[in-house]
Order: structure tokens, then sequence, then C-alpha cells
């Protein structure tokens, strides 16, 4: 007689049986948690409400690691950051209505920035969607509306069988050229039902390459090779791309000064020879980019900071390649080439010929003494030397996340970023309170290096909460609060922000200017959450535009 124990299944049939015979006592909850660790996840941000108890039930029988944080606003931010960090979808647990409301500024945020997260709201029940009548607790009338035009794709499901292909198709959205945040809803009925349907245990959700037409990268070489006067500006689809390394050789083979982008910072090697910096509200670049006969603009909208607040008129042609549509053509006209940038660059490394221009460097040394000695003629040494100290403190490979802030508009211009993919700041959409949490995302994300946020005392005050999620996950987050004591249009007195960090159980510093770079560098070298408050009133240098 053969009993099942005796035996040797083909991997095929253990599937089978296991399909056939689930787990009891599992639900629809279980259903999106086991979908996102076949999907990949490591790692979940998000808080629990009133219709999503049971995805957090389904989360601690899980593998998957999970990081409340205090408010939902934050968590989004937190898992923008980490998908930057990650290049991963970040999965994004929210309650339904006013919880799922709150993260709407900083998915915005995750649009703007191309950043892959993956946001699961709870809804009410079945019977209730779409009608707006149905009573229930934070019922809207079409919750998926408020997010229409705000993430990629939105995705409702109304059936536990309809879970994972919905997921899975929010998380190829989420993750193909160009990277942003995308919306699934789940009713609540739909998360706490129990379910046969078997475990979730293969998920195919690649997403497709955006590669670029030949006859385009074709047209894009010749002219790149036949300019007398070619430049580069690079955005942040260089970063998101990882093809910093290619454009590098781009930009060496045809000898074409490059100015990055805000959103660009570290897409190309601040002390390179050929490297314009970040100035971009400033005249002398401006005119220095208006002058190239052929401008390549990789991974760039071409918006308003990267256009001098739209003052840019290029007289060249204009070669724009760029992933997001909507983008391409958008402020200038231009060859332009739908397609990731890492793929596109690589098109024209294959087919651009080379030339030599042994001005160019000289050209470039020149633009950046005219923006230097206009900078140092508003006297403005306070500001520079704190920039100056931040830099000192901060490891070179170590990521940084910036609020908005006066410093923040320092560091876009002046700023080493030292490496692709270390600097981070708001500029996408432009909303206060984004440098901690996102910080702390980043932390989870790499907690090998040490994560530095920048904030004003302003902008702070807009995610103090997460305090206490730093301090209960331990994250390695040393926060930067320079204190002016005078947000924007408000008059309202301050905390003590030291004693604030030490009744969270965070170590709190008061620094000065002076020793700034010593007591910062201290704090990143310690392991955990601290902060450092910087009394500072700092100024913004003026930039030269045509208005």
């Amino acid at each position: 007689m053969t009993h099942d124990h005796d035996l040797v299944l083909s991997p095929t049939e253990t599937q089978t049986r296991a399909a056939l015979r689930p787990p009891p006592g599992r639900t629809g909850s279980d259903l999106v948690v086991e979908t996102l660790a076949g999907l990949g996840a490591t790692t979940v941000f998000g808080l629990p409400g009133r219709h999503t108890p049971g995805l957090f039930d389904a989360l601690g029988r899980s593998g998957l690691r999970y990081l409340g944080l205090r408010v939902e606003n934050n968590a989004g931010f937190a898992a923008d950051a980490y998908g930057r960090i990650t290049g991963e979808a970040a999965p994004l647990l929210l309650s339904t209505g006013p919880g799922a409301l709150a993260s709407l500024a900083a998915l915005q945020e995750a649009r703007a920035a191309a950043a892959p997260v993956l946001a699961i709201s709870g809804q009410v029940p079945t019977a209730g969607l779409g009608g707006g009548r149905h009573g229930c607790l934070r019922e809207l009338p079409d919750q998926a509306a408020s997010f229409r035009g705000v993430v990629k794709s939105v995705h409702t499901v109304r059936a536990q069988s309809q879970i994972p292909s919905a997921i899975a198709a929010a998380w190829r959205s989420a993750l193909t050229a160009p990277h942003g945040p995308v919306w699934v809803e789940i009713p609540e009925d739909v998360l706490r039902a129990e379910t046969t349907l078997p475990e979730v245990t293969g998920l195919d959700a690649t997403p497709e390459e955006l590669v670029p037409r030949v006859e385009l990268t074709a047209v894009a070489a010749d002219l790149l090779t036949r300019a007398e006067r070619p430049a580069i500006i690079a955005g942040g689809g260089v970063v998101r791309a990882d093809a910093a390394g290619k454009l590098r050789r781009l930009a060496e083979r045809l000898d074409a000064p490059v100015v990055t982008t805000f959103g660009g910072k570290g897409a190309f090697p601040w002390t390179h020879p050929l490297s314009l910096g970040s100035w971009l509200q400033d005249r002398h670049t401006t005119d220095f980019l208006e002058d190239a006969d052929v401008l390549l603009v990789v991974g760039s909208g071409l918006g308003e900071l990267s256009s001098n607040h739209h003052t840019f008129r290029p007289r060249g042609r204009v070669v724009q390649i760029e992933a997001d549509l909507g983008k391409l053509e958008s402020n200038h006209p231009a060859l332009g080439i739908h397609a990731d940038a890492r793929l596109a660059l690589q098109a024209l490394l294959e087919t651009t010929g080379e030339r030599t221009d042994p001005t160019a460097p000289e050209r470039v040394r020149a633009v950046l003494g005219r923006v230097h000695d206009r900078i140092a003629a508003q006297e403005l040494t306070l500001e520079q030397d704190v920039l100056a100290a931040v830099r000192r403190a901060l490891p070179a490979t170590a990521p940084s996340f910036w609020d908005m802030t006066i410093l923040t508009y320092w560091a876009w211009s002046a700023f080493d970023p030292k490496a692709p993919g270390t600097m981070h700041s708001a500029q996408g959409a432009g909303g206060l309170g984004y440098a901690f949490p996102a910080a702390l995302g980043a932390a989870a994300a790499d907690p090998i290096r040490p994560v530095l946020a920048v904030s004003g005392d302003g902008g702070a005050l807009h995610s103090v909460a997460e305090l206490a999620t730093a301090r209960r996950y331990g994250l390695d987050v040393t926060w930067l609060i320079v204190d002016d004591g005078a947000p924007t249009a408000t008059d309202l007195p301050g905390p003590d922000w030291v004693a604030l960090a030490e009744s969270f159980g965070v170590p709190g510093l008061r620094t000065s200017p002076g020793t700034l770079a010593a007591d910062l560098a201290k704090a990143l070298a310690t392991p955990g959450p601290s902060v450092v408050v910087l009394p500072a009133a700092l100024r913004e240098f003026a930039p030269t535009r045509l208005e």
C-alpha cells in the first residue's frame, strides 16, 4: 500500500497540491500580502484605519517588514524615498477617506519626481461603491476620482479573485518608465472575508522597456556629431534610469558641457572639466545654454526651475529625451525622443561620432567664474559657509533629503552631491515636510549609510511627529533644522527643538555656524536618530534672469 508520504512529488505536483489545499483562516487581506511578497516587496509603509485592520493582521502573519508612521502624508514621503533609493515599488497601506486623502501631497511629489509608490487603500463595503449614499464612516462619493489627477493609474478591486491581477498591474505601472505612484483600492468586505483561493505563489509584473525609435536617435547622433557648440542638460531621468555613466561617456565623446537640473543632481560629476554644476537660476548659465547650436536635454521637461523660470530661449536645435510623454516638447520645440534615458543614451553612444573641442573646458570655467563673482558680490558668506559645513560633514555616499527652505535653495545650485542618487528634495511638487520622513524611508532602504535630512523650522513642524517613528525603529537619520524663528507669512513662536527631540528619546544638540561641521559629522557617525538645531537667519542669493 502506498501512502502520500511515500511519494516523491515533482515541483508542479507539489504546487498543485498546495493550490488544492490552501491553508485555512486566510482572508482577502492575506491575498494582498501574498501578492506583494510574490512581486518581490520586502518592506511596507503605512497606517492602519477603520477599514483596513485585516491588512495589518495579514502583514503580521507574513515575512514582510512593516514601518508604521504617524501621519499618512509622511508615510507617503517615506515610501517615495524608499522607491528612489531601491528602484523598487514601495507599498503604502492606507485607510479610507481622510486617511487616504491625507496622502495626496506625498503622492503628488512622487508623481512629479517619478518615484515608484504602490498605494493600497481600503474602501467602504462593495455595496457602497460609487453611490456616496451608503452612510459608511469615511465614505466618499468617488474616492478614486480624488487620485486620478495625481497618480499614474487607478485600480479598483471588487472581488477577491481580482486582487493579485490588480496589484500586479499597478506594480507594473509604477515601475514602467516614467516611474510613479499608483493607486489600488479594495473594499472592506473583500479584505475581511475568508477566502478559499490558493496562496499567491508566482507573478510576473515585469515592466516594459521604453526603447527609443532608431530613426530619431540616428538624426540626434548626426546633429550632435556635426555641432559646433553642443551642450547638455541632464535631468532627474538620468538618475532614475541609472544612466550617469553613459551620460559622462557621451559628454566626453562630444566635448559637450553639462548642466544638471535640481532633480538631476549627481547625474554628472560636479568637478569634471565639462561640468557647469547646477546654476540654473543664473543668467550666465542661461545665456551659455541659449548659445548652444545643439542642446541635448536628457530626462527633463525643462519646467519652471530648469528653465530659469521660463526665461530660457534656446536659439539652436533642441534634442529632448524624455520618458514622460506629456513632457515631451511641452515647453520648447525639439527633436523629441520618447524613451528611457539609459536606452536612448546607449543608442547615441553607438551612433555618435567623436568631436574635439579644446576650448570647452575654458568656456565652462569662464561661465562658472562669472557666476561665482556675482555671488561673491552679494555678501552671503554665512550661507556659503553653512552649506560648505554640511558638505564636509556628510560622507560622500550618504544620501540627503532636503525640505523647501532657504538652505535647500542654495543646495540646488551650489551643493556637490558627490554621486548619483544621493541628493533628493521636494522640488518636484514643492510641498513642505518632505525631508525627515523621506530620510526615514531611505534609512529603511539602506541601513548601512547614515542619512541626512535638512528642514527649516516651518517645514519641520509638518513632520515632527515622526521623531516617534525614528526612535521606535532606531533609524539612522540626522535631522538638521535651520531655525530662523520666522516661517514665511507667520509670526508663530516655535518649540525648543532640542527639548522636543529629547522628549521623544532622540538626542538633540544646538549648534552654531562655526561648530556645525563637527557637530553634524559626530551626529552622522553616531548610530540612530538625532537632531541638530542651527539657529540662523539665512538669505537667498539674488538670481539673475530676464523678466
